[in-house]
């Protein structure tokens, strides 16, 4: 079985983010979104919150599941057996950033190869950064962006 590894801090999960994970799920036998609980940022959600909102998006992805991540990257994919990791690339801009993490990936794990999927057109320019960004001024003009579920839990987090 060929598994891969979708590793992300996902703060929160974007339709960018989604798109692709569909596209990845298409290539392998198993797809497992790792949220990672990243005490070098600050997220917006739990990762408890960031897994459930992943969850309640992949019910219709027979062969993706969701765990919490509190490992590196390359230990959580030896222990889940993964073959590869994915990652999305949005625009050049994104690959430096990309192309170190990979070789330091590769330099812990050389069995572990990294994927790079890029995201469809209408997703390019979203990052949860800018999604929060917008969320915090106007929650109604995100939902092009985020699953339903998200756009509901921003609204909550924004309008209190």
């Amino acid at each position: 079985m060929k598994i891969a590894i979708y590793p992300g801090t996902f703060d929160p999960i974007t339709l960018g983010h989604l798109d692709v994970l569909r596209r990845a799920a298409r290539m392998f036998d198993k797809v497992i979104i790792a949220v990672a609980s990243n005490d070098t940022k600050t997220p917006l959600f739990s990762t408890e919150k960031r897994v459930e909102l992943v969850r309640e998006n992949i019910v219709d992805m027979p062969n993706v599941e969701v765990a919490e991540s509190k490992a590196l990257t390359v230990d959580f994919a030896r222990e889940h057996g993964a073959v590869a990791l994915i990652r999305g690339l949005r625009a050049v801009s994104d690959f430096e950033y990309e192309f170190q993490l990979a070789q330091m990936n590769r330099h812990m794990c050389n069995e572990l190869e990294t994927i790079f999927l890029m995201p469809s057109n209408l997703y390019f320019y979203t990052s949860s950064t800018m999604i929060k960004q917008i969320a915090s001024f106007s929650p109604d003009r995100i939902s092009s962006f985020v699953p339903p579920n998200v756009c509901e839990a921003l609204r909550k987090a924004f309008c209190r």
